[in-house]
């Protein structure tokens, strides 16, 4: 399946938060105001 993905540009949508947004997101995702899964950068930890 992965490689079917990589072969056909297929990737999922995703919003990148920063670690001080991680309230406001799970605010969010309560709120079902979430439209992409959020992934937090690491680099702001």
């Amino acid at each position: 399946m992965l490689d079917f993905c990589a072969e056909h540009g297929i990737a999922a949508e995703i919003e990148l938060i920063d670690a001080v947004g991680i309230n406001a997101a799970y605010a969010r995702v309560l709120a079902s105001d979430v439209k992409f899964r959020f992934v937090i950068d690491a680099a702001t930890i």
